[in-house]
């Protein structure tokens, strides 16, 4: 979205800086400066937080199960998360677009580690929700993700994806 945010969140620029700092190369930091947050957030706190934290920490774990536990608490936050609070942060995001990619994340983890009928069953909500994706860029790659882990799930394949986040980090 080129939009700004609606109003300031000191919070969500932490979480902004620490994926940025993921991003060029330092994930140990990264995820170090997120559990930072994370424990003062906490496990009660604002709901956008929590899911956009640990949607983005389970992006810097290589290890499955870890990053697997992250996303749980992320979809977990995103059921807490209202409409309302979403937009008091970004007019333009709507709580339903979040859906495919949390589900999407959770299918891919369930399929690394083994687990074939969590990961058909996290897909097949994801693709429920696709059609609350935007028609841009990132809509397109969610999408065509969601073909990439399908195809990996038939064939069983545990196999970290090479356009996975994090891949290669």
């Amino acid at each position: 979205m080129t939009t700004a945010p609606a109003t300031p969140d000191p919070v969500m620029e932490a979480i902004g800086r620490a994926v940025a700092q993921g991003r060029t190369g330092d994930p140990a930091a990264a995820r170090r400066t997120l559990l930072d947050l994370w424990s003062a957030i906490g496990v009660t706190g604002d709901p956008l937080h929590r899911c956009t934290l640990a949607h983005h920490l389970a992006d810097l774990y290589d290890d499955p199960a870890q990053a697997l536990a992250w996303d749980v608490r992320a979809l977990d936050a995103a059921d807490a998360l209202t409409e309302q609070r979403l937009r008091t942060h970004h007019e333009g995001l709507r709580l339903a677009g979040f859906h495919p990619s949390l589900h999407l994340n959770l299918a891919d983890l369930y399929r690394r580690l083994g687990s074939f009928d969590a990961a058909t069953a996290h897909l097949t909500e994801a693709r429920r929700h696709v059609s609350a994706l935007p028609g841009d860029a990132y809509g397109t790659l969610v999408r065509t993700v969601i073909g990439e882990v399908a195809e990996a799930i038939a064939r069983r394949d545990t196999a970290r994806r090479a356009s996975a986040p994090g891949a290669g980090a």
